[in-house]
């Protein structure tokens, strides 16, 4: 029986590796090139950078040991771990990832490209994980290659299980959550883009897309400049003074005297009309003058007995109050009317005058 737990990479994800992995052999070869490793080490006085830029472990040739010797001669404060990995060994990640958590210096995990599978696990060990722009995580149940019988079958089914309860405790160590969350994420083999990374807490940074040469961080674009209204002198709207819910608009009184509306003139022919009316009498006075002009009308004389006749019928009394008022509502001469017509026959007489001329 054999029995090779791991980490598996989805199968269009090796295939594509393999093929770049194998082109890049046959141009070393071509060139005269040594295989470069898996991994480098640059150490410095401020911050080492370490690079984990291909698969990890055993399965392809690569074990931890030679990477675990050179991380531990690490002496700077800062280290600096960039990971390009679509994952690998489990065994061999799990070992990576407790070196890194060893190391007495503050540790960042960046995601430079990809962080898949096993790889992932390793971003969890840094004090710090941050993801470059348009990188990917990926978190998935554990995998591998079993030749046997059915019990040998049944033994691998309870280790892969293990395994992946021991990476589910790492991602929840990490983000929270129990390991049954995290099972159920890592079966459906969840992919995060930075953004996402840094909502389900397995990412602390999503580093911001760096600015074009000659632009500065903050600056912002030309078209947006030319639409800050700032510039016409807009403050924003007022928030000191709420306006009133119901409130009304001031009542405006204009005021002005006829004599700046009309000709002195005109103005003084409306003066000597209102002088007039003002002397004429008072209606009462006009009715009670009315009441004495009219005259009852007089019975006509009977007729001797001797010649009978037919009764002429009374005459129905007069009603003086239906005299004053039927004399009142009868129209009258109104000498406004004649004043203005006056005005405008002189006025239309000039203009025929003019017209003549």
């Amino acid at each position: 029986m054999s029995r090779m737990p791991g980490l598996a990479l989805p199968a269009n994800l090796t295939t594509f590796l393999a093929r770049q992995r194998a082109q890049a052999d046959k141009l070393r070869a071509q060139h005269g090139v040594e295989p470069t490793s898996w991994y480098r080490i640059t150490n410095s006085a401020d911050e080492a950078e370490v690079m984990l830029y291909d698969e990890i472990g055993g399965w392809w040739g690569a074990t931890a040991d030679d990477f675990i010797r050179d991380l531990r001669a690490i002496s700077a404060p800062k280290v600096r771990v960039r990971v390009n990995s679509p994952g690998g060994s489990v065994f061999e990640g799990v070992a990576i990832a407790n070196a890194i958590r060893g190391l007495s210096a503050d540790v960042t995990i960046q995601v430079d490209g990809i962080a898949a599978s096993i790889a992932s696990v390793i971003a969890m060990a840094g004090d710090r994980v941050v993801m470059m722009p348009n990188t990917t995580l990926m978190i998935h149940d554990a995998s591998g290659v079993c030749m046997g019988n059915a019990a040998d079958m049944a033994e691998m089914e309870e280790l892969l299980d293990l395994i992946s309860d021991n990476i589910a405790d790492a991602y929840a160590a990490r983000a929270g959550g129990t390991r049954d969350e995290w099972r159920a994420r890592m079966r459906a083999e969840t992919w995060y883009l930075p953004e996402d990374a840094v909502d389900a807490g397995l990412a602390d940074e999503v580093v911001p897309t760096p600015a074009r040469p000659g632009q500065e961080p903050d600056a912002e674009p030309d078209m947006r400049k030319q639409f800050d209204l700032t510039a016409y002198g807009y403050t924003g709207p007022r928030r000191d003074e709420p306006k009133a819910e119901a409130e009304q608009p001031e009542s405006v009184t204009l005021t002005f005297t006829i004599g700046d509306a009309i000709s002195e003139q005109l103005l003084a022919v409306l003066r000597k009309e209102a002088a007039r009316r003002e002397q004429a009498p008072p209606v009462e006075a006009m009715a009670s003058d009315l009441v004495a002009e009219v005259t009852p009308v007089e019975p006509a004389p009977e007729e001797p007995a001797s010649v009978p006749e037919p009764e002429a019928p009374a005459a129905e009394p007069v009603d003086e109050w239906a005299a004053v008022v039927a004399r009142l509502v009868t129209p009258q001469p109104d000498p406004w009317a004649a004043l203005v017509a006056r005005f405008t026959h002189s006025t239309s007489a000039a203009s025929s005058a003019t017209d003549a001329a």
